[in-house]
């Protein structure tokens, strides 16, 4: 795996698109997602890259889509080194490749929340409500939910995401596929929040993408329980209306509000400690989860 930081890959492939932090090719196999080393917080991309964290992310994921192919199928066909080299033409970019089965994404980001914090505990705050989900009065900020929350989001192409119901996924997808979207996005957080427990992760929340095959057939896509997606804190210091340790973007976000910036382009450079701080959290959520070092 090569160390070398990637801001923006140039392979000689048909760029199909540019993410916030992936890029995206078309090859005659599929689509072959990178992960860069660019860093979005608050919907904007900021100009230093985070070193190791596009290989983290990719890899991640993949342990991640490797574990819970008995929920949902995946859009992976393989994230193997070898091959991804042949295919991108690049060896360097095989810790951070991966060739992926052609989908159609959903319009909606499905996001599952268990406990109280973020954005979330700044609408109970104002309305006692979250996506339209009324919730008992006298919860603290990080409580845990009684149920795990399905509160979607709009997939902006710019700018912010925004908070939707689940009427309006119903309006925008279907009944019967926001009921598969609801149902499944759950299934993945309570089985990802009951593995990570032992291990002394806290998953808070996390958001999943998903989209349809030529077939009709709904999988996974996009990434899937990393520190990009997810709210993960350390359980040992995890307690409701205090502090705990993130292992995810929370260190930059508080690092960013700190210093008054207004959460609108152009991002601010970041000091060198808190680009180090940040690929520390990204390193150590790696090898907490998958138990391997990076």
């Amino acid at each position: 795996m090569s160390a070398e930081t990637v801001y923006e890959s140039e392979l000689d492939l048909p760029l199909k698109a540019r993410g916030k932090v992936r890029d995206i090719y078309e090859t005659p196999e599929g689509i072959l997602l990178v992960a860069s080393d660019r860093l979005s917080a608050f919907d904007v991309v900021f100009p230093d890259p985070i070193p190791k964290k596009g290989q983290i992310l990719n890899q991640l994921a993949a342990y991640w889509f490797s574990q819970t192919g008995h929920i949902v199928k995946n859009h992976v066909i393989t994230t193997d080194s070898s091959e991804i080299s042949a295919v991108a033409g690049d060896p360097a970019m095989a810790g951070r490749c991966t060739l992926c089965r052609m989908a159609k994404p959903f319009p909606v980001e499905c996001v599952v929340r268990g406990y109280l914090e973020g954005s979330a505990w700044k609408d109970y705050l104002e309305s006692g409500e979250v996506s339209g989900i009324a919730l008992p009065a006298g919860l603290k900020r990080r409580g845990k939910l009684e149920i795990p929350l399905f509160t979607p989001s709009t997939k902006a192409e710019e700018g912010h995401d925004e908070p939707i119901s689940f009427e309006r996924v119903v309006e925008l997808v279907g009944a019967d596929a926001a009921e598969k979207l609801r149902d499944i996005s759950i299934k993945l957080f309570n089985f990802a929040h009951d593995k990570l427990l032992p291990m002394g992760i806290v998953l808070s929340d996390t958001k999943f993408e998903f989209g349809t095959t030529e077939d009709g057939e709904i999988i996974l896509i996009d990434e899937a329980l990393t520190p990009d997606s997810s709210r993960f804190w350390e359980a040992e210091s995890y307690k409701p209306e205090g502090d705990a340790r993130s292992f995810d973007k929370q260190y930059v976000r508080d690092y960013v509000e700190s210093i008054g910036w207004d959460k609108k382009p152009p991002a601010p450079q970041l000091p060198q400690e808190v680009i180090d701080g940040m690929t520390k959290r990204y390193v150590d959520i790696y090898g907490l989860i998958t138990g391997e070092a990076l």
